[in-house]
């Protein structure tokens, strides 16, 4: 047997961080840690990276070294690890000469578990720096390290010499987003060729994926927000000026949010950054600089206000929200102004082509016709079988049709133009616009002036876009954005060839709430409530304390509470995220809001009863009892069996018959007095309905059957 395999990896699991199992790949990567082998992990955001090096810091006798590329980041990491009772600090260079002396003073004693550093403090940790003192070296966002990375940090380059002045010593590099070239490039810079290396699934499925042309964006973004005003999301904007104009127009109609960007100075950055991880505000509107590394747990939704430059940011920043595994959305807006800005972004740069590649699959991605998720993970090398179902794409399918006269009248004027007119000076033409760069440039007396007024302005930009797309025209980047034909052209304007087209389609964020969804959350509107209660009472505590809502219990935790409802400390720590330290610090407290609500709940619940009850005796029919109170005849039917066992004079035979009544009586002997009135209904051959069961069930209870 291997050693690792008879250490209790699940004891610290379970008292720390209050889970009973795994998730897939941690144990093999922390058993791999143990036993000092190199590692390389590629997980997702919220997959559980950090826990494949903390639960080794814990059994390690000495200390884990964390390298952490931004130093904002390094407390809000370090509270949750303290939230939980796991021995931790951070070294950085905001700190006094004491406090850094202190934090060694610390290290010498074996008092820390975990240490987190950025690189360029690295130099002023030199004297503990040996096998005595580090038990195990973690290089978190590792994708740092590589110029073939989405976020090249050259200060992550020096990180080599750690595996030379410490041979011994296992190192964990760790990110959410490396394809090939960049993983290859991470072990041979850390100067660990060898590394076992573990790529998690890349498939966040809790996130729901939507794509939309950027056209009325502000006022989409704004409905959406005002649809989720008590949850916390993030828009990412492509500058710092957009930022704060989102952030602006946000807040004047009365919304919780803040700019944030490198253009600001580090107080207010820092400021913005833990008035968001503290809930409270409730939006940050960023530059891509916000959000790496930032535990927040209960970030419902990530707008992208502009196409991102690559899959890979796109990727790490969607999976900033949803971490704790509950629903999320992530909506991205895309034209084609961000594709020629990105690549303006990228002209001379030292990996020039690397960037317009990953653009153009970006792009591929923004103006797909099929299921996203297939091709956001092929894009890392995992393949999908079935669509995903939780895509804008695969919820609203397009509609394909034949395109073939919109791509001969767009093509022809593209030709007339003399190839010399971008996407916009076109549709001008086509829709037979009167403005200056028209009329000057005479491009009204062109034979195709006017032929698509049929078509609005928006819907001429998708259609050209698909033609692009298709191969049927191209951009000219390099001679102010014109329309090029290509080769293929010539098939559609001369020989005939048909072009499908998809119809342009204004996609919702959240589907139409029918009648009985809503008459099912009103239903659920109970446990809804306990749920909000109990996230009352967190930020009550989290003010008090000044530290995040989510590292008390995030909302997985408050949700199996809702859900079990606990009323003992030992039904409490059967709820996952609840570990030994926290049940100390806030599980009475919690478990007495419990408690109280349940007892209001009783009250409120004998109070519906009387309702019923009381419109039973003025003679109103169960049916019109439930469209009176909105609930179903069903629920109606139960608070009047529940008054009936109080002895209440309601006659339930009038809703069953005494043969009925007898069948469910065979039924219960023969099934031996079963719980579950759906093996009743299975039994009775589905003959007799749930509602009559449960009053025949009822009247058996009361013992009040009556003969003819």
């Amino acid at each position: 047997m291997n050693p690792t395999e008879r250490l209790d990896i699940y004891t610290p699991l379970k008292k720390y961080f209050g889970y009973d199992t795994f998730r897939p790949l941690q144990e093999n990567i922390i058993r791999t840690v143990l036993e000092k082998r190199d590692t390389l992990v590629i997980m997702p955001t919220g997959g559980g990276k950090s826990l494949c090096f903390q639960i080794p810091a814990l059994i390690f006798d000495g200390l884990t070294l964390v390298i952490s590329p931004l130093i904002a980041l390094m407390k809000d990491q370090v509270d949750g690890l303290n939230a939980n009772g796991v021995p931790a600090n951070f070294f950085n260079s905001s700190q006094d000469s004491n406090t850094q002396q202190s934090i060694l003073e610390q290290v010498a004693l074996k008092t820390l578990k975990l240490l987190y550093v950025a690189p360029e403090s690295l130099s002023f940790l030199s004297p503990i720096l040996n096998d005595k003192c580090i038990s195990c070296i973690a290089v978190d966002e590792a994708h740092c390290i590589s110029s073939w990375g989405h976020d090249f940090r050259p200060s992550y380059q020096q990180l080599g010499f750690l595996k030379e002045i410490l041979p011994n010593t296992p190192i964990i590099a760790l990110t959410a987003t490396a394809d090939k070239a960049t993983r290859q490039d991470i072990v041979a810079q850390l100067n660990v060729p060898d590394a076992d290396q573990f790529i998690s699934s890349f498939d966040r499925a809790n996130i729901r994926l939507d794509v939309q042309v950027g056209l009325d964006r502000m006022k989409k973004i704004a409905d959406f927000v005002k649809r989720n005003s008590n949850e916390s999301g993030i828009i990412y904007c492509l500058s710092r000026k957009t930022t704060e104009q989102v952030a602006s127009k946000l807040k004047s109609l009365g919304h919780s949010a803040e700019a944030y960007h490198a253009g600001l100075d580090f107080n207010e950055r820092s400021t913005v950054q833990d008035d968001f991880i503290s809930d409270r505000i409730k939006i940050v509107c960023a530059t891509v600089a916000f959000g790496m590394g930032i535990d927040k747990s209960n970030v419902r939704y990530v707008i992208h206000y502009n196409m991102p430059k690559n899959i890979e940011g796109y990727y790490q920043e969607i999976g900033r929200s949803g971490r704790d595994g509950l629903e999320a959305k992530a909506i991205l807006f895309h034209s084609y102004a961000d594709v020629i800005q990105l690549r303006k972004f990228a002209s001379g740069a030292v990996n020039e082509k690397v960037q317009i590649a990953k653009l153009e699959r970006m792009q591929q991605f923004s103006e797909a016709s099929s299921c996203r998720r297939k091709i956001l993970l092929s894009y890392f090398g995992e393949m999908l079988d079935e669509n995903c179902g939780n895509c804008d794409i695969c919820r609203n399918p397009p509609q394909f049709v034949d395109g073939t006269i919109i791509a001969q009248k767009a093509l022809s004027t593209i030709y007339r133009a003399n190839q010399k007119e971008a996407i916009g000076g076109i549709i001008d033409v086509l829709r037979g616009a009167q403005n200056a760069h028209v009329l000057d440039q005479g491009l009204n007396t062109l034979a195709t002036y006017g032929i698509g007024r049929d078509l609005s302005w928006a819907h001429w930009q998708q259609y050209i876009i698909q033609l692009i797309n298709q191969g049927f025209a191209e951009v000219a980047f390099h001679k102010n954005n014109a329309l090029e034909l290509t080769p293929l052209s010539n098939d559609v304007l001369f020989n005939g060839r048909q072009v499908k087209l998809t119809l342009p389609v204004d996609r919702t964020f959240v589907a139409k709430k029918t009648k009985d969804s809503k008459r099912k959350a009103k239903d659920k509107s109970n446990r809804v409530g306990l749920f909000e209660h109990l996230r009352k009472h967190r930020a009550l505590i989290a003010a008090e304390k000044s530290i995040a809502a989510y590292l008390i219990f995030n909302d997985v935790s408050l949700k199996e509470m809702e859900k079990h409802m606990p009323r003992t400390a030992q039904d409490m720590l059967s709820i996952s995220g609840v570990g030994a330290h926290k049940m100390d610090n806030y599980g009475q407290s919690f478990l007495t809001e419990i408690n109280a609500y349940i007892n209001q709940s009783k009250r409120g619940e004998n109070d519906t009863f009387s309702s019923s009850y009381n419109l039973y005796k003025e003679g109103l029919s169960v049916a019109e009892i439930a469209e009176k109170r909105e609930l179903q005849p069903t629920t109606i039917i139960s608070h009047l069996c529940k008054k009936y066992l109080e002895g209440k004079p309601v006659d339930l035979h009038q809703f069953v018959s005494v043969e009925e009544i007898n069948q469910v009586k065979r039924a219960k002997e023969i099934l031996e007095n079963p719980a579950e009135i759906k093996k009743y209904f299975v039994f009775l051959e589905e003959s007799i309905d749930y509602g009559k069961i449960r009053i025949a069930l009822t009247i058996l209870e009361k013992g009040q059957m009556t003969t003819p």
